[in-house]
């Protein structure tokens, strides 16, 4: 059977996809089929969710499947057969790999009928992510609303105009879970500081920032304004804030991006 979409790994967040696409019934479990390296986690994967699996690229290829996820780490892509990639026709492929770039990706599938790259992140594990993404060539509508189907699986999606967006999104949503879990062990770290047990001063630092997350998403109103609403003044919050300030975090912030922006920009030239 032809399978509506292939998948080249089988880690983390493609399990993600195919168990979102499952939940969302965008695809039945015998429509799709994965390929990975010898690790055992397309095995993993078919046991889980249903879903078909080959043992190597080739026999994945000969499916002649309708969609290509590339899911598999970036070095990996090198060594795909291109010969046998370049053989393959009117496929929509779709990556979610970091520092690939729309001309790399066109280059080893020469004759996909259009090319995808993709920034997704971490909470896209719980359907909780967000995703950029930007087609190679304009899109046909049905290509459109397929991929951000396909995305959608990861949480919520956005489209960006231009290629340096991507490396725009992979330093804000891309790596930014790691920015908010830095935060969060800091906070841990001063609860316990304080004279906090270390479980109690986790178990604030987390529902903390879940429930002020929650509240930006919910609210009428920016963060900006949100923090102006918890800062009394000469209280206790503003107190903290001027310490942020006198340590120009803004700016700390901002170099840190611009640092990841820079970094995805040197991964996809080398």
């Amino acid at each position: 059977m032809k399978p509506e979409i292939a998948f080249v790994g089988a880690g983390k967040m493609v399990t993600a996809i195919v168990k979102g696409l499952l939940a969302k019934n965008v695809f039945e479990a015998n429509e799709m089929t994965c390929v990975s390296a010898p690790d055992g986690t397309s095995e993993k994967l078919s046991q889980e969710t249903g879903i078909h699996r080959v043992d190597n690229l080739q026999e994945l290829l000969a499916l002649q499947p309708n969609r290509l996820l590339l899911g598999c780490k970036p070095h990996q892509l090198e060594d795909l057969d291109s010969n046998a990639l370049a053989q393959t026709t009117d496929y929509l492929v779709l990556s979610i790999m970091a520092g690939k770039t729309l001309d790399s990706l066109m280059e080893k599938f020469s004759n996909a009928r259009n090319v995808v790259r993709s920034m997704p992140n971490t909470p896209g594990q719980i359907g909780a992510g967000v995703t950029g993404y930007l087609f190679a060539q304009t899109p046909t509508e049905q290509d459109r609303e397929e991929v951000e189907k396909i995305l959608s699986a990861l949480g919520k999606v956005v489209a960006v105009k231009e290629e340096e967006d991507i490396d725009r999104v992979t330093a804000i949503s891309g790596s930014g879970p790691a920015y908010l879990f830095e935060f969060a062990c800091a906070l841990e770290e001063a609860g316990a500081s304080i004279g906090f047990d270390k479980e109690l001063a986790r178990e604030l630092a987390i529902e903390t920032i879940l429930g002020a997350g929650r509240l930006m998403a919910r609210s009428e109103h920016d963060p900006e304004t949100l923090r102006n609403h918890v800062t009394s003044p000469n209280g206790t919050t503003q107190a903290a804030l001027e310490t942020f300030a006198a340590a120009n975090f803004r700016d700390l912030v901002q170099n840190a991006v611009t640092a990841a922006r820079d970094r995805s920009v040197e991964l996809a030239q080398a």
